[in-house]
């Protein structure tokens, strides 16, 4: 069986495109993971996108996670919730100058407090200064990502807000499956 989902691209061309939102209130704080760690990136992708199938790395080994995470300008933005994580932006350091924000949601038990648009702000921040952090690589021109019908109800909305724009929509049929949990067989919802 399987189910239409529509893809959205959503892109930032300058970094005065960038809304920020206001940091939520309490002890949130926004962490760059700057060891790279495949056990952690693989419990971030499993907590944030188990409940909205997430699969396609899933069945990766560890050396795939660690080969992603080694990349030079790969970058990994944590929230935390009084020391808790929350959720979590990736970036992806493509060529001329370009940074797709490949990952980004938070752990369902913290949607829904405002701090899912201070987190996506940071991080379309981080994007726009990457160079910053990276010597050698060219200054960021443009910072894109997608969002699908899978996703959550707000990320759309959250996304538009931040000053992103559509750039493209498509329509694939993908294989319906079952959502995974943040482990195999967990309860969701």
């Amino acid at each position: 069986m399987s189910i239409a989902v529509t893809t959205w691209s959503l892109e930032q061309t300058s970094p005065a495109d960038r809304l920020p939102a206001a940091a939520p209130d309490g002890d949130v704080r926004i962490v760059r993971a700057e060891v790279p760690s495949p056990e952690f990136a693989r419990f971030l992708y499993a907590a944030v996108g188990g409940d909205i199938r997430w699969t396609d790395r899933l069945g990766w080994t560890y050396a795939q996670w660690q080969e992603d995470l080694d990349r030079p300008g790969a970058e990994t933005w944590v929230a935390y919730d009084r020391g808790t994580p929350a959720g979590y932006v990736q970036l992806d350091p493509q060529d001329d100058g370009v940074v797709e924000i490949v990952y980004f949601g938070l752990i369902p038990a913290f949607r829904g407090r405002r701090i899912g648009g201070h987190l996506l702000s940071y991080g379309t921040a981080r994007a726009w200064d990457l160079a910053d952090r990276w010597p050698g690589r060219a200054p960021t021109k443009r910072v894109w990502l997608h969002t699908c019908s899978k996703d959550g109800e707000h990320a759309m909305d959250n996304y538009l807000r931040r000053g992103f724009t559509l750039f493209d929509t498509r329509v694939e049929e993908e294989p319906d499956v079952a959502t995974p949990g943040p482990w195999p067989g967990a309860r969701v919802g």
